[in-house]
Formats: C-alpha cells, structure tokens, sequence
C-alpha cells in the first residue's frame, strides 16, 4: 500500500510545500517498505515529483476545481486513496490544507495530526513530533488509528531529491453538486512577488511605520532580499496594507527561514503566529518592546534610519558578490 501524498498547485505550477510533502512521504514510505503516490490537482510538469520519490502520480484534471474549495478536494483525495488503498497520507499544514485535511480524516474514518516537524519517531506505534501551545513546545503524538493524516509544517522537513522515475495516470472522481455548495465569490492573490506561504524570507511592518507612505523601504528592502511582505494586525485593520498580507495567530502563520519585524512592538498573538520561523529579526526603536524577547537578534533604534542603511549595504554586498 502506497503512502498517498496531495502536492499543491497555483495557476499550473507547484508550490514549494509540494516538493517538501512529497520529500517526507518518500521518508514516511522507506520506513513502511513502501512507496509514494501523488495526487495532483490542474498541474502542469507532474512528473517534477519524481525528482522527490514519488513514483507515481494521480493527475486530476477538472475545471471546476480552479478554486480551492475544501469540500470537493476532500471528496476528490479520498476516492484517490480508497483506489490507491493509503493508509498514510501526507499534505501540507498550509490554510487551505487545515480546512481540507480534517474533512479527509473525516471522510476515511483516520486520525489527523497537523504542523508536523519530523520524520515519524516509530511506525509501530506511529508516533509524530509536532508543535503545540501557540509553537512554544511540541507534542509526541500517536496516531492509533488505522488511516493516518499528517499534515507537515512548512520549512520544518525541507526538500530533499530522491530521484525515481515517476508514472502518470489519469484520474476522475466523482463529483457532484453536493460537493460546491459552498462557492469562492472573490480570491485576493499576490501578483509578480513571493507569497507568505512560500517564501523564505518575510519582512514584516507594523504601526510604528506611522502610514502607508512609509511602505516604499518595507517592499524595497524585501526585493533585495527575494522575501514576501507582510504586516500586524492593526496594519491591516487601518487599511494601510491588504489583508492578505496580515500574518500572526488571527492573520496568517508564518514558517519562513528569516522573518524581519520593522516597527511591530510583538504582541502575543503576533508572536504565536511568527513563532515557528526559524531566525527572527526585530528593528524597534523601543527597547522594552516584547517582541526583543523572543527576536535571535534585535537592533534598537529608528527605522526610518536602520532600515534604509540596511538596504544601502545589501546592496554593496550584492554587487561585490554579482
């Protein structure tokens, strides 16, 4: 029985959490004897998969399915997996796998263990290390069930080339209007830069940018760095910056490699939703800000001044280095 693992897609192309599920199921599959199927939703290039250990790939290809819609992507991966016979299957712990992934464990009567950050300690019993409370510790949990969901955290296993050759074939659920009851009247998507889900590196702004005027060295400085832009809550509620860009524990959670907080004083669901990223760096000209106590390494002073020396130094370095 093949370990079954969902690699997301954008408009035909993989995000990068596609490589890194995929990375872990081939892990999960050589711990069981056993080997990996992916199931691709409108995706162009499948057999890319290959270079991660899938070696075989469920190509669903459905207009209706354009927009993420958690209902009928559940429907869709369990007749995968019914007709696969998975008893394991691998997503990622993305926004819109945390709607999806419990309607799957649901529909195949499987426990469902999310923001997973390592290979299975056992698989007999099937045991996970995960984060809990907000990221501020982790949990050994045992899935005890006979079908097991894991959703992976993001940056937490990486992408690791495991190349095998992969087949693809066609696949066609079943889906009916039960399955679109609920229907996306809108969708806000980043256009032409990273995306917070994505990227490694996200610089954040928060109210002490005093406006949206300010926010030409937050997306200068971000361009150099190849990192995604995104902002606090009250930011976004001002409506200085879309809410797309909100991250935190109410907003969207971030797993980046390097997160730089310009102006964010750290409030605790701020915190709670950054926690997970790997380096964090604040820039506040308030020393007592609570953000310093859980930054790696912080500068005190004003950011209209830090943060334009900062980017006239990247750029020396870039160019020495061209």
């Amino acid at each position: 029985m093949p370990v079954l693992v969902y690699t997301e897609s954008d408009k035909g192309k993989f995000k990068k959490n596609a490589f890194e599920v995929a990375s872990y199921a081939h892990k999960v599959a050589q711990e069981l004897g056993d080997t990996v199927t992916a199931v691709t939703i409108n995706a162009n290039e499948d057999d890319i998969l290959g270079t991660y250990g899938v070696s075989k790939i469920l190509k669903i290809s459905n207009d209706q399915l354009d927009t993420f819609n958690a209902k009928a992507y559940a429907n869709a991966l369990t007749q995968a997996a019914e007709a696969e016979g998975a008893k394991v299957i691998i997503v990622s712990s993305s926004a819109d796998t945390k709607f999806l992934a419990p309607i799957l464990a649901t529909k195949l009567n499987g426990g469902y263990v999310p923001n997973v950050v390592a290979a299975p300690e056992s698989t007999s019993p099937f045991v996970v290390k995960r984060t809990a409370f907000s990221n501020k510790g982790f949990a050994h949990t045992e899935i005890s069930s006979e079908v097991k969901v894991i959703g992976v955290s993001n940056n937490a296993f990486g992408m690791v080339e495991n190349n095998v050759s992969a087949s693809v074939e066609d696949f066609s659920p079943a889906l009916g209007d039960a399955d679109f009851t609920t229907k996306s009247v809108d969708v806000d998507k980043v256009v032409g830069k990273a995306t917070i889900a994505d990227a490694d590196i996200v610089v954040s702004g928060g109210r002490g940018l005093k406006g949206p005027e300010n926010w030409g060295m937050v997306e200068e400085l971000a361009e150099i760095l190849g990192a995604a832009t995104a902002c606090s809550k009250p930011v976004s509620d001002l409506g200085w910056r879309p809410h797309g860009e909100h991250v935190g524990q109410t907003g969207k959670p971030v797993a980046s490699n390097l997160y730089i907080a310009i102006g964010i004083s750290g409030a605790i669901q701020h915190l709670a939703g950054v926690s997970a990223s790997k380096t964090k760096v604040v820039i506040n000209n308030d020393p007592e800000a609570p953000f310093f106590k859980a930054a790696d390494y912080g500068i005190v002073g004003d950011a209209f001044e830090v943060v334009p020396k900062l980017i006239e130094k990247l750029k020396e370095f870039k160019a020495q280095n061209a």
